[in-house]
């Protein structure tokens, strides 16, 4: 058996509480779907209250449970799960001193840029990170209860909605690095400034930075100013990626390949401290060009080599519902889907529609959108404003679905509409339906708009083989 990531007396000398039944956990969970044996269950109060599922964590195997009321079994009794969880995860931080932390936050990127930096610090080293989109004030402290006490580094993802969020997620990782990936119009409903609210938002990230951390920050944003300012304000040593020449990490040049030319990966052109660099990325995005920049910055900030951190990107595949490539082998003939049903936002969406227009091919390119959410009251121009990125993109065909995609729609020339339809779900046979063999197909929406249904849809529509 591996040896535990906490003993009960270590869970209950860390928060506070009383154990009762001696154990080790070799893990944290929150949640019995995903608990694995030898995890501590972690009982928090929400829709329901995670004490109702104890004894089915502890029947699926669970070493013992954090509670804050008698259950059944082994367990360690505190005031308040959440707080509990919050000091175990301090408690983590400060049993592994010589760990290097980092953190991501930003409008856009934060989950494949923080995946990414993983990528890196597994090949440098005992690493640990966020999993999935882990950044709220429940994630942040869970991942790190979970990171081991010999983790050399480890980076974070974190993330928010409203002001005042990021404040305490980044004192409880203290940071030596920190990147913004980029700040834009995304739940700008929350903020009566705008992106400015965000932009401020997004520089809380800089006031857990352990003395002497790097910020990183992107010089092409129209924030860049003021997340500057403040990360000077609170101390931090400023590096910068970008198109510029003064830039820490200058993305020179992002070429995409034809299709069916160079294996689906895309050649970044860069300058990294004054040096010339080219090299290639399974990413064929266009905001991958800065985003690859970031991450070498916040390799570079967490002591890994570069020819480490090239080999990661090189390596480093598109996530699922995050720009990954599916062949459809349909029954006409097959088509190539692209998956960006995760989220979207004007700035996501206009790269990814540009992203798309490079696609050469005998084949339609063609886009599926639906809702982008939290937008505040410019909501029905940001997707109307969608028409100029598709007309310089040249893209075929057009599909739309939701109430705010209507403005879309209705900005649309004749030629270039496909079809629309009140929710994802009524979309996706028109789509299934129009599709042909060599066509390139991208879905893109917010999640909670369900663009994941169209990606469904479309690859059951025959046999597909991701790439």
């Amino acid at each position: 058996m591996a040896d535990p990531l906490w003993t009960s007396e270590e869970i209950a000398r860390a928060t506070g509480g009383t154990a009762s039944g001696g154990f080790g956990a070799t893990g944290v969970s929150i949640d019995t779907r995903t608990l694995e044996a030898g995890d501590l269950f972690v009982a928090l109060a929400g829709v329901r209250d995670g004490h109702e599922f104890v004894a089915q964590a502890l029947a699926k195997g669970a070493a013992g449970a954090l509670v804050s009321q008698d259950v059944d079994g082994p367990w360690v009794k505190v005031a308040d799960t959440l707080k509990a969880l919050e000091q175990l995860g301090v408690a983590s931080r400060e049993r592994a001193p010589a760990a290097r932390r980092g953190a991501v936050t930003g409008s856009v990127g934060k989950t494949s840029v923080t995946q990414a930096i993983m990528a890196g610090l597994t090949l440098a080293g005992r690493a640990h990170s966020s999993v999935k989109s882990y950044n709220n004030h429940i994630g942040v402290p869970l991942t790190l209860a979970r990171m081991p006490r010999d983790t050399e580094r480890a980076v974070f993802e974190i993330g928010m909605n409203h002001a005042d969020e990021i404040r305490p997620l980044t004192r409880f990782v203290r940071p030596h690095a920190a990147v913004v990936t980029t700040v834009g119009p995304v739940h700008t409903e929350n903020f009566p400034d705008g992106e400015a609210g965000v932009a401020r938002a997004k520089a809380e990230v800089f006031e857990g930075l352990e003395p002497g951390g790097v910020a990183v920050l992107n010089a092409d944003n129209q924030w860049f100013d003021l997340l500057k300012g403040e990360a000077l304000r609170a101390g931090a040593t400023v590096r910068t990626f970008g198109t510029g020449e003064g830039c820490d990490a200058r993305l020179i040049d992002f070429q995409v390949p034809p299709s069916g030319k160079g294996g689906g990966h895309a050649v970044v052109q860069a300058r990294l401290n004054g040096k010339g660099l080219d090299f290639p990325i399974l990413q064929t995005g266009f905001h991958w060009g800065l985003n690859s920049m970031a991450v070498l910055l916040m390799l570079e900030a967490l002591d890994v080599d570069l020819g480490d951190s090239l080999a990661a990107l090189g390596d480093f595949e598109p996530l699922a519902g995050r720009g990954a490539e599916s062949t459809v082998a349909a029954p006409g003939g097959a088509f190539t889907l692209i998956d960006e049903s995760y989220n979207a936002n004007p700035i996501s969406m206009a790269s990814a529609i540009k992203t798309l227009g490079a696609r050469a091919g005998a084949g339609r390119r063609i886009v599926a959108l639906t809702d982008m959410l939290e937008l505040g009251p410019e909501a029905q121009a940001f997707h109307a404003g969608l028409a100029e990125p598709l007309e310089s993109a040249s893209i075929d065909l057009v599909f739309c679905a939701g109430p705010l995609m209507k403005s879309l729609w209705d900005a649309l020339p004749p030629t270039r509409r496909g079809g629309y339809a009140e929710t994802a779900a009524a979309l996706a046979p028109q789509i299934a339906q129009a599709v042909e063999a060599g066509d390139v197909v991208m879905v893109k929406g917010s999640n909670g708009s369900k663009a994941g249904q169209i990606a469904q849809a479309l690859l059951a529509v025959g046999s597909a083989e991701a790439r």
